[in-house]
């Protein structure tokens, strides 16, 4: 369909992905290339399901288990675990995979993404956009961003989020280090850019705001 990215059909944008996953293994930054797939999979809802099937197959008996080429494929299966939820019967099998990684190589890196992972598809809702660099980065790290949050008449707050929190989440936390918890004003967030300001919904997750600022 018309839109701000030109696609094929999805047999042969399928195709791309898959030369993407290629390339990945021996990308030295590979960063852009996972967003870039992300993004398609974000525009192209049919190739979800593919994307992690390709991915369980590429670390599912790998030449190298644990080395850079297999870690990189990992970070992508951490980063589509915390952006979309494959089908019911995809599902069942990825989990079947995650727990035969956990038991095949038990204390490897491997097995602490595989850990990740299982546990960000029982938070995932899907979203509306898709990790930012930043996050994407974090994600490969299995760790938190530090998002700073300003507020009228206090010094800027530092909160760590995952890919799943919550501004009403992230709301309630300043309210309690503030010491407003009693108080009987309503909070929220508000993102504020050059061109508007405008609330941040209680269930918008703070990670799709930070895409849109990047």
């Amino acid at each position: 369909a018309p839109g701000p990215r030109s696609y094929t059909a999805l047999r042969d944008e399928a195709v791309k992905l898959f030369n993407s996953l290629q390339q990945l293994e021996s990308e030295r930054d590979p960063v852009p290339l996972m967003q870039g797939v992300l993004q398609t999979c974000l525009d192209l809802p049919p190739l979800v399901d593919e994307i992690y099937c390709q991915l369980v197959k590429q670390t599912t008996e790998p030449p190298a288990p644990g080395g850079q080429g297999d870690l990189h494929y990992w970070q992508l299966l951490t980063c589509m675990s915390c952006t979309f939820l494959p089908s019911p019967p995809v599902l069942r099998f990825l989990r079947f995979h995650l727990d035969r990684t956990e038991k095949r190589f038990p204390a490897s890196e491997m097995a602490k993404y595989a850990c990740f992972i299982r546990e960000a598809l029982g938070k995932t809702k899907g979203r509306e956009c898709v990790p930012s660099l930043e996050e994407i980065l974090v994600l490969m790290q299995r760790q938190e961003m530090i998002c700073t949050v300003h507020c009228p008449g206090a010094p800027a707050c530092s909160v760590a989020i995952s890919s799943h929190t919550t501004a009403e989440e992230v709301a309630q936390e300043l309210v309690s280090r503030l010491g407003l918890s009693q108080s009987p004003n309503l909070f929220a967030l508000y993102e504020q850019s050059r061109r508007r300001e405008q609330p941040v919904g209680s269930a918008t997750l703070l990670a799709d705001v930070l895409t849109r600022f990047e």
